[in-house]
Order: structure tokens, then C-alpha cells, then sequence
């Protein structure tokens, strides 16, 4: 070895080992508090899109609500007094009647919050019995609002506001609202 070589020395060597370390252990602990913050996150964006598509279905659904190419007769839009049950019939077949729910193609549909969950029924003829599907996943997510309000506007079609809220279970996020208007054309 030649004296006039300069390489680091062990003091030297032992500093920037002691320095790394420190900062690999800062890291160590950062990481997994990011991770878990952005799937919080992806978790609270999902929730809201599947928000978003329940709104835009019962929405939908309000739009159809009293169509008919004839005379038919029933109700075409019931709320409860809470707001949190909906029945809508229309016209689907276009036969002038609407159908009702022992065929298989009845004409009736129902949307109501019951334990977390919001629920759907073809055929629904009232808020009340069984047979009743989950629209959501109640280990996932708890609907904690399914609320349909009607707005009269005289010289115009009413307007409703599908209201919902919910909150992802497993990792205790925010509650996320969506509210989605809808005008009843049929109505």
C-alpha cells in the first residue's frame, strides 16, 4: 500500500454506519404508517364511488318511476315518512299496466335502509317483510343514512335528493356523504 493513498478510516466508517442505521430506522417506522394512510385513503375513494353508483341507481329508478303507455293503476312513487324506504313502479314492458309482484316480471321495485344495509326488492309492495336483497356488504361497509326527499316546485317536475352516508368498517375511516338530485318526469 502506498502512504500517499487516503481511504476512510474506521472512526469514519463507524460515523456513517451509526448515521445510516439511525435514518434505516426512521424509515422502518415511516413506511408502514404511509402505507396504511394510502389504503385508508383508496379505501375512502372506493367507498365513495360505490356511493355514488347506489345514488345514481335509486336515481334512476325515480326517473322511470310512473311511466306508462296506458292507463295504468297504483301508486307510481311511495316514501315512507322517514324517507328511508322507497317503492317506485313504471311501465318496463310498456304494456300500459304495471305488473304486479307474483310475475316474474313485476314492475315494482323497493330500496330501504335496514340494519347498516341498504336493501332491494323486486315486486316490493310494501317497506315491511322478507325477501329483501343487501345492495352492500355489511362486513365492509355500514350505511348509516338512506334518505329520499321530494321537492315541489310548482310548473315543474319534483325533485328528489337521494341522500346517502356511509363508513368503511375495517379501518375506521371518516363517514363519506354523497347527495344525488333527481327529477321525477313521470310523477
Amino acid at each position: 500500500m502506498r502512504l500517499n493513498e487516503k481511504g476512510f478510516s474506521l472512526l469514519e466508517m463507524l460515523i456513517a454506519l451509526g448515521i445510516s442505521s439511525v435514518l434505516l430506522t426512521g424509515a422502518a417506522r415511516l413506511l408502514p404508517a404511509l402505507q396504511l394512510g394510502v389504503l385508508r385513503q383508496a379505501q375512502q375513494t372506493l367507498l365513495q364511488e360505490e356511493l355514488w353508483q347506489l345514488a345514481f341507481t335509486v336515481g334512476k329508478q325515480i326517473q322511470r318511476a310512473g311511466y306508462c303507455n296506458g292507463t295504468c293503476q297504483g301508486n307510481a312513487l311511495q316514501l315512507n315518512s322517514d324517507g328511508n324506504c322507497l317503492l317506485v313502479q313504471w311501465d318496463a314492458n310498456s304494456n300500459g299496466r304495471f305488473e304486479g309482484a307474483p310475475s316474474a316480471d313485476a314492475e315494482q321495485t323497493g330500496y330501504r335502509l335496514r340494519d347498516g344495509s341498504l336493501e332491494t326488492q323486486r315486486g316490493a309492495s310494501s317497506c315491511e317483510g322478507k325477501g329483501w336483497e343487501k345492495m352492500t356488504n355489511p362486513v365492509m361497509v355500514r350505511i348509516d343514512r338512506f334518505q329520499v326527499q321530494e321537492k315541489r316546485r310548482p310548473g315543474y317536475a319534483p325533485l328528489f335528493l337521494v341522500k346517502l352516508r356511509a363508513t368503511v368498517l375495517r379501518y375506521h375511516g371518516e363517514p363519506v356523504s354523497v347527495e344525488h338530485s333527481v327529477s321525477g318526469f313521470n310523477l
